[in-house]
């Protein structure tokens, strides 16, 4: 590939819009899916997402958030993830109002009804300037959309969808979720409700998750083009465990592919079972993915007392409401059945927000303004919440064993005993965490992928829960990454039209798109 557009800036290059007919059609596994399989053909290619909404979100290099699912598409891509990749980041804090992080920075609180009354127009030169940067040093950027673009009611201040696409003048395909029922009034729904202008950038569609004989899709597809002077760029099959890092929602991204593709037993005499407790504003989730990827390790997220009372492992995952998920723990009496599992030896884990709940005590006049709240008591650390925001990528050992990770977090915690330090230098200074009886607590999000570590944590956690389980040698969660990955890349390579997709990049917009009444209102 080799197509550069000229610009008032100089030579750019290509570019297309992974729009959606709904939320989680399959945007975000598709932009994966398409720079997987460009990076295999030697293009330099980035993704881009404008604007996310997610609570699962990273730390790049340079000390920047940004949405986990534009991390794992950077993997995809086979490049370094980078705040140019994704310029706004909203962290929900409540139903009304989100924390903005602009450029991997948080500068903010605003509420739907104040950002979407001014301020996310006010950002579209930042997000346009990072995306041209991005196609001055590349060969293809691969944007991903937001929800839908037929979203009229805030078409106005759009910067996600066709509000980029008209900036930029790049392309936009059209995915479909067809497990949902109803993909081709979708399709043709979505079309008729954008504007003449924005009708022009729309090049085609994509049918995701189909199941079964697609001849039978055929005659469909056909009056699709006949009614609309688009074409259908490809037919994905349905495949399970294919969700990269989940932007929000309660699913575990590699659980599934895992499960269905590792037929082999526990690698021990028994399993491993951990609960997740599925706390309000539940945070980077994700942590847990590389524990569902272990053989042998049952992994499911709960809500009720009662359903501790067999998990050999409980992990309290991060939370952007700190506060808010201790009092969802104690009025539904996960806290005490967490207390009575300390007090029995059993292992309890924290992550972040989950590590803070654990402590003695919290004084948040931060994040919910509440003041000092008093914590669990199962560790002995004192939170305090500070107006700027931790964000780095450390690394250290625990266990004996090499360990990296990721902090995202405004508490700070002062650690005042335990038995002993949870991650270290390598020369017995500690750098994070602490272990006091069977409850461990850590800032560190990501830390479970380090395979050494995670064995050596999983041995400890079994043996103090009298488990015959024993982690399998040799699984490699990076491993398995890249072969998610790869999968993502062949379902493009095999089931899309890709000369068709390499035309819409190289070449742009296609001239003379037909218009599809009635339009946008």
């Amino acid at each position: 590939m080799n197509g550069r557009f000229e610009t008032s800036g100089g030579a750019v290059g290509g570019g297309l819009l992974v729009a959606g007919t709904t939320s989680d059609a399959g945007k975000s596994v598709v932009t994966a899916g398409i720079c997987r399989w460009l990076a295999r053909q030697g293009v330099r290619v980035a993704p881009f997402k404008a604007q996310n909404m997610s609570l699962n979100s990273f730390v790049t290099r340079e000390g920047a958030e940004i949405g986990r699912a534009q991390a794992m598409q950077a993997a995809a891509a086979r490049v370094e993830p980078t705040a140019l990749m994704n310029p706004v980041l909203l962290k929900p804090g409540s139903d009304r109002s989100s924390q903005v992080v602009l450029l991997g920075k948080a500068v903010g609180e605003l509420s739907a009804r104040g950002y979407h009354a001014g301020r996310q127009e006010q950002l579209l030169g930042t997000v346009t300037d990072c995306l041209q940067e991005l196609r001055r040093t590349h060969d293809a950027v691969i944007c991903e959309g937001a929800g839908s673009p037929a979203e009229i009611n805030l078409r106005r201040t759009d910067i996600v969808n066709m509000g980029l696409a008209r900036a930029a003048r790049i392309p936009v395909m059209v995915v479909g979720d067809i497990d949902r029922g109803g993909v081709f009034a979708s399709f043709f729904g979505t079309t008729a409700l954008l504007s003449k202008e924005d009708q022009a950038l729309v090049a085609g569609y994509l049918v995701n998750k189909f199941r079964g004989d697609v001849t039978l899709l055929e005659p469909g597809l056909a009056m699709l083009r006949g009614l609309t002077g688009r074409q259908t760029l490809g037919v994905l099959p349905f495949s399970h465990g294919l969700g990269i890092d989940e932007e929000d929602g309660l699913r575990v991204s590699l659980r599934g592919a895992v499960r269905e593709s590792v037929v082999a037993p526990p690698h021990g005499a028994e399993v491993l079972r951990v609960a997740v407790a599925a706390v309000p504003l539940m945070s980077n989730f994700t942590d847990v993915d590389a524990l569902a990827a272990e053989p042998g390790v049952v992994v499911r997220f709960v809500d009720r007392a009662e359903e501790l009372a067999d998990a050999d492992l409980v992990v309290l995952p991060g939370t952007r409401g700190t506060v808010r998920a201790l009092e969802w723990l104690r009025e539904r009496g996960l806290a005490d059945a967490v207390a009575r599992r300390a007090a029995e030896g059993r292992p309890v884990l924290g992550i972040c927000g989950g590590f803070q709940m654990l402590g003695e005590r919290i004084e948040d006049d931060v994040e919910s303004k509440a003041g000092t709240v008093d914590g669990l008591g199962l560790l002995p650390v004192r939170v305090r919440f500070a107006a700027e925001k931790t964000l780095a990528r450390p690394v250290g050992e625990a266990l004996g064993e090499p360990v990296a990770g990721y902090e995202i977090h405004h508490g700070v915690a002062e650690v005042t005993g335990g038995d002993e330090t949870f991650i270290s230098d390598g020369r017995g200074r500690s750098l994070d965490g602490c272990r006091a009886g069977s409850v461990w607590g850590t800032h560190w999000h990501g830390s479970l992928e380090s395979d050494g570590f995670r064995r050596a944590f999983l041995r400890r956690v079994a043996a103090d829960a009298g488990r015959a389980f024993v982690p399998a040698p040799d699984t490699s969660f990076a491993t398995l990454r890249e072969e998610q990955l790869d999968r993502l890349g062949d379902l493009i390579e095999e089931h899309a039209d890709t000369a068709a997709l390499l035309r819409l990049i190289e070449e742009g917009v296609p001239e003379g798109l037909p218009f599809v009444p009635p339009g946008a209102p």
